[in-house]
């Protein structure tokens, strides 16, 4: 009897693959996040997050690094995405490598290396330790800004640009109405890469802010780490419902712009 193979075989070993370290671990968060200690159906872990004026101190304090790593990360690797982008100026694939590279280090060396700089400078060490927790943040997110903003950057039409210029639009207008509407898929990708990843690290804040930051992945360890599984899974299913707006409103917004018709140089 002769086996016959069909394509869609293929798909089993990926089915397998998200039914085990997808769902069955959502499943498990969700069911620890609405059972109490006793292993009983309760809502206690939801009241317990939204009576606790700590935990939305944490929460509140991670959304502001969060915001804040990634305008630095947008402002700083914005136009060094041009520059690599810019065939002018990189004429080989060495100043791209430089950018990447530090993200085959692990991000705990990482972290450490950047703790010694700033303790030379004076920042790190504890005397600043939030300044010093957001410098490291945006240190070791820098690359993923930069990645997407480039190959954004490496598909833009350059005959739109020439184009505004022919019509006599400046640097400025150019910039702000061809060139960052053309890049705008990679700007949301990268806040997107950036802010969700700022909020939930903890591992980073530990080391540079000398346990004196506590952002909200931290409150997740915490709990897990004492076995405290219904408080924990509960913060985390709040993590993963902001993850999901996070990546679903730049979606909405992006549609919603695409919808937009008649927008001139200067309109």
């Amino acid at each position: 009897m002769k086996i016959r193979f069909k394509r869609s075989y293929i798909g089993i070993p990926y089915v397998l693959f998200m039914v085990l370290f997808v769902l069955l671990p959502l499943f498990f968060v969700a069911f620890y996040a609405f059972t109490n200690s006793a292993g009983r159906f309760s809502f206690e872990p939801m009241v317990n997050f939204f009576t606790s004026s700590a935990k939305w101190r944490v929460l509140f304090v991670s959304f502001i690094f969060g915001i804040l790593n990634t305008a630095l990360c947008l402002v700083i690797g914005y136009p060094l995405a041009m520059i690599l982008a810019n065939r002018k100026y990189n004429t080989n694939a060495v100043l791209v490598m430089l950018f990447v590279m530090p993200m085959w280090i692990n991000f705990i060396i990482r972290s450490w290396a950047m703790r010694d700089v700033l303790v030379f400078l004076g920042i790190g060490g504890g005397e600043y330790p939030e300044l010093a927790t957001l410098l490291g943040l945006t240190y070791n997110y820098l690359p993923f800004t930069i990645l997407p903003l480039y190959s954004t950057m490496l598909k833009m039409d350059k005959n739109q640009i020439e184009a505004s210029y022919d019509l006599g639009a400046g640097p400025v207008t150019t910039f702000f109405k061809v060139i960052v509407p053309m890049t705008m898929p990679g700007i949301i990708s990268a806040a997107t890469m950036v802010f969700m990843p700022t909020m939930t690290s903890y591992v980073i804040a530990d080391i540079l802010g000398e346990g004196k930051v506590t952002l909200f992945g931290k409150y997740i360890e915490i709990y897990f780490t004492q076995n405290i599984w219904n408080e924990g899974s509960f913060l985390a299913l709040v993590m993963l419902a902001l993850i999901g707006i996070s990546v679903l409103v730049p979606k909405l917004l992006t549609r919603k712009e695409a919808k937009v018709k008649g927008v001139g140089i200067y309109d």
